[in-house]
């Protein structure tokens, strides 16, 4: 099953600011959305909220430190035929991206959506 790594919103971050002022991530907003649109994804992703804060483990645990930016889309390795896997990174014997365009255009692709 895919895994698709989302943060949680209302987060902190330290480094732009000391009063504790709450944050979201505007690519994992836009993810919801489409999950919202299309629940039907919900079922067929393994989708896993994270905290802010790195090293995010569980990202690094599959794909390493270099790439654990959210939104994080990893492949499930059942799926490396799909066409534009070139574009995507690879660790091991997994693909991933945390770029955004390329997970919606992965979803159209290989879930049927729009």
């Amino acid at each position: 099953m895919d895994i698709l790594f989302l943060l949680h919103p209302n987060f902190p971050d330290p480094k732009r600011d000391s009063v504790g002022t709450s944050y979201y991530c505007p690519d994992c907003a836009f993810l919801e959305g489409v999950l919202a649109y299309y629940p039907e994804l919900r079922e067929k992703l393994d989708i896993r909220y994270i905290d802010y804060p790195r090293p995010r483990r569980e990202i690094v645990e599959i794909v390493g430190d270099e790439h654990q930016g959210c939104p994080n889309l990893i492949i499930d390795p059942t799926h490396h035929t799909y066409n534009g896997i070139s574009d995507f990174y690879r660790c091991n014997d997994r693909f991933h991206t945390d770029n955004t365009r390329l997970i919606v255009n992965y979803l159209s692709a290989m879930y049927g959506i729009p």
